[in-house]
């Protein structure tokens, strides 16, 4: 961190805030302009990615593991191979509509969604017809 990080900390559009609180994430993910999530090893499933979708937030993710699935490329952020790749996808980034970051999070991966997946899987191993939505 000292070494590589520390320097670049400009305290105007680089800040070092530290560790943040569980309260905290919210407002913090919704209030960046972008996630930027450099995991280069086969992460199986970014959940960190998912909450900063909630909020709005765009992503630019390594394409390893399952962010090349959870990332729609130049819709919800952008899938990289390389740091100038990331940096070259900045501009593009913070022209990404919010609302939309929000609505693919809300259509992919909010927890109705998941749970009425989870009930018409239950429907159909029990053999009971599936329920419909009212």
């Amino acid at each position: 961190f000292r070494a590589n990080i520390e320097a670049l900390i400009d305290g105007d559009r680089i800040d070092y805030v530290g560790e943040i609180t569980e309260d905290e994430k919210a407002e913090f993910l919704g209030n960046a302009a972008g996630l930027l999530f450099p995991i280069d090893w086969p992460e199986p499933f970014g959940l960190v990615a998912i909450e900063a979708m909630a909020c709005g937030t765009p992503v630019i993710a390594w394409n390893q593991g399952a962010l090349p699935e959870i990332v729609d490329d130049g819709i919800t952020g952008f899938v990289v191979d390389s740091v100038d790749a990331a940096v070259a996808s900045m501009p593009a980034l913070l022209d990404l509509d919010r609302r939309q970051v929000r609505a693919v999070f809300e259509k992919r991966f909010s927890a109705t969604r998941m749970a009425s997946d989870y009930l018409a899987a239950y429907m159909r191993l029990t053999g009971m017809p599936e329920a419909k939505a009212s």
